[in-house]
């Protein structure tokens, strides 16, 4: 298993990860919702299962507030596992990569 890689935080969006498989997003609003005013949460799920795959995105009012969640959040144990907390990557790679694969072919 690799080791997750800190992102710096530039914009409002947080990488929550080793997350409880049991965790669900009202856990996640709840917790955050202690440090900032929480715009969304996701927690990313299989698709066929709909199990948790351990990991979700946290979307903050501000960055200020989004740095304040990973000072205060990162490392911390949460339903008995110490969370990972950092900026998120960009999601615009992913965004082309599945907009090129659903254009015709010419």
């Amino acid at each position: 298993m690799r080791a997750p890689e800190s992102v710096e935080v530039t914009t409002p969006r947080l990488y929550v990860g080793n997350l409880s498989f049991d965790a669900v997003e009202s856990d996640l609003l709840d917790l955050f919702n202690g440090v900032g005013i929480v715009q969304s949460v996701e927690v990313v799920s299989n698709r066929q299962t709909h199990r948790s795959k351990g990991f979700g995105f946290v979307q903050m009012q501000t960055i200020e507030e989004a740095k304040r969640a990973v000072s205060e959040l990162h490392d911390k144990e949460y339903m008995g596992r110490k969370l990972v907390v950092s900026g998120a990557k960009a999601a615009d790679r992913r965004d082309e990569r599945d907009e090129r694969s659903q254009q015709p072919e010419r």
